[in-house]
């Protein structure tokens, strides 16, 4: 039986209908950089199947949530201080 070395996390940001994006987005030092990004992508996105909001953040989750334990303190901070500015941008703070 062949061994297949395939990512099914990487289709999904390569492939799914959630989002596109610009690459290496998510590597960026500042946070208001990641959710100015991913909130004009997700505006101007014909792949999405939810509103723009919805789409950036759940793409934001996916990344910090497949990275796990092996995601920096650091970076850690730093993308979910995107989450806080992506909330600021769409108006959705509360």
């Amino acid at each position: 039986m062949p061994v297949h070395k395939h990512r099914w996390s990487a289709d999904i940001t390569s492939r799914s209908n959630a989002l596109d994006f610009e690459k290496a987005v998510f590597t960026r030092g500042d946070p208001r950089q990641i959710a100015r990004s991913l909130k004009r992508s997700a505006e101007h996105s014909r792949r999405r199947k939810s509103g723009p909001y919805r789409s950036a953040m759940s793409m934001l989750t996916f990344y910090i949530n497949r990275a796990g334990r092996k995601l920096p303190a650091e970076r850690r901070r730093t993308l979910e201080a995107a989450k806080h500015s992506l909330r600021r941008l769409f108006h959705r703070e509360g």
